[in-house]
């Protein structure tokens, strides 16, 4: 349906917390390296809990590789300079969704590189969310209008 990667994450907990979104939802996440943590760090293991053996988890050695593996795939940069809203922005099956790290977002080049941005509006005032909360909302808004949440009996 879609899938989540994150650009050089720095802090364990929000990568976990992400992992652990991915992994309720059945979504693939990549991790494009170097990450600022081990994947192992006891931090990154207490936010994901027993879910982290759960999630499709792939680890893509750079933003290179990234490209060349996902060349023919659409890839979705969630940026704070973006100026389209996720709501109107019309999801597709096979995106990908990009967030930068917590600490700098994505150098330039990456951001210049991907045509589809969007940006959740915030407040006046107010500069980003933070980051796996961004995700879950993002990944919801996706999943809803791609009709790809998992079936509930009644």
């Amino acid at each position: 349906m879609i899938e989540i990667a994150l650009y050089q994450p720095d802090i364990a907990p929000n990568t976990a917390t992400i992992a652990r979104l991915c992994a309720c939802l059945g979504l693939k996440l990549t991790i494009i390296e170097p990450a600022g943590f081990v994947i192992t760090d006891s931090a990154f293991r207490r936010a994901g809990m027993d879910y982290l053996n759960q999630v499709n988890l792939v680890r893509s050695p750079s933003w290179a590789v990234f490209q060349l593996e996902n060349a023919k795939r659409r890839v979705v940069l969630l940026s704070t300079k973006a100026e389209q809203s996720h709501v109107s922005f019309r999801f597709q099956p096979g995106d990908i969704l990009l967030f930068g790290r917590e600490s700098a977002g994505v150098p330039e080049a990456v951001h210049a590189a991907l045509p589809h941005r969007i940006k959740i509006p915030l407040k006046p005032g107010f500069r980003s969310l933070n980051v796996a909360m961004a995700a879950s909302l993002v990944t919801g808004e996706a999943l809803r209008q791609l009709g790809g949440f998992a079936q509930q009996p009644t």
